[in-house]
């Protein structure tokens, strides 16, 4: 017998319609459609003729055979194509394949190969893969951007011109919803530096809410006007493609980071918001004062990746950057988790603000939960901030899965949370705090040391810009720290100077035994490659605590 409440109270097409992000850019369309929606350059597009732009390519695309379910792959800078291929691709039912600029060839054919991409839409800058893609794959449909340079015929031999096929397409073109909030619309891959890439795979509601949970995070008012320095192939650029056309905002794209040139933005085109990893935070920090002039309005930007260093924040909030942090992965969209601020923080000093700003904090809005547990028993550990865990989220805003790799979905998934690798505490205050990833913990004599609480030490030497510690093999204890650090411009600073400094904030068997210096290996997202550094060193990746309490103490 039904419930009442369940009798005749099925769903319908008048009140049940898919969720999907697609729909922003035809309601900013409809409602503000002589508004400015795409800044590049010369270029100055309104959200109307975006949109008609992206039909048009999603026309063409069903024209050349593209259709639901297939994989249509983007090799691009952060451009007006990119933008629009975040909308066109998925509204045939397409799942649109961003790729890592920065990547070898090798690995992109992997992709290619592995997401059975039926297309290709690729910068001219990028010919070398798109010689190779021809060769490799001759049924793929290779259409070239030329934004900077056209297309040599030797590296794009059959390719067809983006204009020219926009031109193909009907701007009318009737898209429709996905016929379920679960289908794919984008695929995302791994950084692989322990095999291949795995290809995470979103849907359509994940997305969705996602964007949303961006506005509710950041209070993201009616036509912002935001800034592309995250690139768009990092997790669809944090689902900020989606979180614009949602409040009719303004796309202003930046094919390459350049501090000057983000200023130079900031003031001309009264950039309201923008994100970046701690990398791109630190560069505009450190951007010399008069790259600010005439810039008197407050600019918010959102960081992820590695903690910022409380040093950075102070500085970012000194010149009128106010920054968000925020913690997440390519399995849950990007961020998925927020250091919500607390006015009673206002009344402490501002390193204390700075630290507590520092923290991986609470879940998104639209995100069902984050938590620290032990990941064999899957219990929560105390919210003490000591008690190590793995950091574990789950709700809409994890991905379906890893793509063709059954295996590695169910081990994510294991016990009802997605297992993020990274190892943290719970404070008693509700707020997640990262310790390490877990093969970053560095297990000296027993004991186990954050690199990430040396790396904060080291960011408050005056003359480093750059650190990152790396377990080194010791004799004797194992392994112990080992700094590399990226100097300032101008700045000096010897390995006992900073071996030094340390001393005076950690623990005797935390310093780093040895510095090196010289310019770090960093990836598209500036991130710093530590797998790297450990080759350097010969190093074991660390053994994986998540899920103990601690491995045995050996005194010192």
């Amino acid at each position: 017998m039904l419930h009442p409440y369940e009798e005749g109270l099925a769903q319908r097409e008048a009140n049940y319609v898919p969720l999907t992000p697609i729909d922003f850019i035809a309601r900013a369309a409809e409602v503000y459609g002589e508004r400015l929606a795409v800044v590049h350059g010369d270029v100055r597009r309104t959200w109307r003729e975006t949109y008609a732009r992206t039909r048009r390519l999603a026309s063409a695309l069903t024209q050349a055979g593209i259709g639901r379910g297939d994989t249509v792959a983007a090799l691009l800078p952060n451009i007006p194509a990119m933008v629009e291929a975040h909308f066109g691709v998925p509204m045939l039912g397409a799942v649109l394949n961003t790729l890592n600029t920065r990547l070898d060839v090798a690995t992109m054919l992997f992709m290619l190969r592995h997401g059975d991409a039926k297309a290709l839409i690729v910068d001219t800058e990028f010919a070398a893969l798109a010689q190779r893609a021809a060769l490799e794959f001759p049924n793929l449909k290779i259409i070239s951007v030329a934004d900077i340079a056209a297309a040599d015929p030797e590296f794009f031999p059959r390719a067809t011109d983006y204009e020219a096929f926009l031109e193909q397409g009907d701007p009318e073109f009737a898209w429709a919803p996905p016929r379920d909030e679960w289908d794919a619309i984008a695929l995302n891959y791994t950084s692989g530096t322990t095999g291949d890439p795995k290809g995470v795979v979103y849907h359509h509601r994940g997305a969705y809410l996602n964007a949303v949970s961006n506005i509710l995070e950041w209070d993201m008012p009616k036509h912002a006007v935001y800034l592309w320095t995250l690139p768009l192939f990092h997790c669809n650029g944090w689902c900020f493609a989606w979180t614009v056309a949602a409040r009719a905002g303004v796309n202003v794209c930046l094919r390459k980071f350049d501090a000057k040139l983000v200023f130079d933005l900031i003031r001309s085109e009264h950039i309201t918001h923008y994100c970046g990893a701690p990398i791109v935070q630190g560069a505009l920090a450190d951007a010399p004062a008069e790259y600010r002039e005439g810039i008197t309005h407050t600019v918010r930007t959102m960081v992820a990746g590695a903690p910022p260093a409380p040093a950075v924040i102070a500085k970012m909030k000194a010149i009128g950057i106010e920054l968000t942090h925020v913690y997440g992965l390519t399995e849950v969209y990007g961020p998925a988790a927020v250091c919500a601020v607390q006015e009673r923080w206002q009344t402490l000093p501002e390193e204390e603000q700075a630290r507590l700003a520092a923290r991986q904090g609470v879940r998104y809005h639209l995100q069902s939960g984050v938590s620290v547990r032990n990941a064999q028993t899957m219990e929560p550990v105390p919210a003490d901030g000591e008690t190590l865990g793995e950091i574990m989220f789950r709700g809409n805003i994890c991905m379906k899965g890893y793509l063709k790799n059954e295996r590695a979905t169910e081990e994510a998934f294991r016990g009802g949370w997605f297992h993020t690798g990274d190892l943290g505490v719970m404070t008693p205050d509700g707020y997640v705090r990262i310790t390490d990833r877990s093969k970053d913990i560095i297990i000296s004599g027993g004991e186990n040391i954050s690199s990430i609480e040396v790396e904060d030490t080291l960011y408050r030497h005056p003359a480093v810009a750059l650190a990152a510690v790396v377990a080194m093999p010791d004799p004797k204890w194992g392994e112990v720290p080992c700094a590399f650090v990226e100097l300032r411009p101008g700045a000096s600073a010897t390995a006992e100077e900073i071996i030094a400094h340390c001393r005076l904030f950690l623990a005797h068997f935390k310093v780093p035994r040895a510095v090196r210096f010289g310019e770090l290996p960093r990836t598209a997202t500036g991130k710093i490659q530590k797998y790297e550094l450990r080759a350097l060193l010969g190093s074991q990746s660390a053994i994986d605590l998540s899920g103990t309490q601690g491995a045995p103490k050996t005194s010192r």
